[in-house]
């Protein structure tokens, strides 16, 4: 099972989770966390977030690939507040994801930001990702998509956008799991490229 990391339990005053990019960065770099298991992955960010008050931004999503139904379940978890002001950024539009009053426009809006800064390829081709729908969990909104007729993944390439055009800070962290194979990786911007052999 793909453990993803509690926001609530790494944010500073309410607000934002809080830690120097640059220092984590060295600090996951030095440790090698991408060898290690996924539980301890996620502890070792857990203590980092928790300890190091600076500012901090990140985006978890979650790919799991189900093979009964030959599809890959993409879930997406960003801070709400964060993730509004992107969106009020992009579109030029003020999008009240809890309240809103029209929510076709308010998914409209969010899964064609989500498109154009999640790319994801399966196996060197390109997938199409579909809607399912959004939610709220305490200070993030989680964005849940999938891929249809997809083949089993021996690689799965992706280029990680989300936030960057609004946060020069952000982190996004990727959870991949397909049968026993179950890794995670992380990208700071600028960068935003992730690979993951399964085979």
């Amino acid at each position: 099972m793909v453990i993803s990391i509690n926001i609530k339990n790494v944010l500073h005053s309410g607000t934002k989770p809080y830690l120097p990019v640059d220092h984590f960065a060295k600090f996951t770099e030095l440790i090698d966390i991408n060898k290690m298991p996924l539980l301890i992955k996620h502890l070792i960010i857990w203590i980092g977030l928790v300890i190091l008050p600076h500012p901090f931004y990140l985006s978890v999503t979650e790919l799991k690939y189900n093979a009964s139904k030959k599809s890959m379940e993409v879930s997406c978890k960003m801070f709400t507040n964060d993730l509004e002001d992107a969106l009020k950024k992009t579109s030029g539009k003020s999008i009240d994801l809890l309240n809103t009053s029209n929510i076709k426009e308010a998914e409209s809006v969010l899964f064609a930001y989500i498109q154009k800064r999640f790319i994801i390829s399966v196996n060197n081709k390109p997938m199409e990702l579909k809607y399912i729908g959004y939610e709220k969990e305490e200070e993030a909104i989680w964005t849940y998509m999938e891929i249809v007729n997809c083949e089993k993944p021996n690689t799965i390439s992706i280029d990680n956008k989300l936030l960057y055009d609004y946060l020069k800070d952000q982190m996004n962290i990727v959870h991949c799991e397909t049968g026993s194979f179950k890794e995670s990786s992380k990208v700071v911007n600028p960068d935003s490229k992730i690979t993951f052999i399964i085979n």
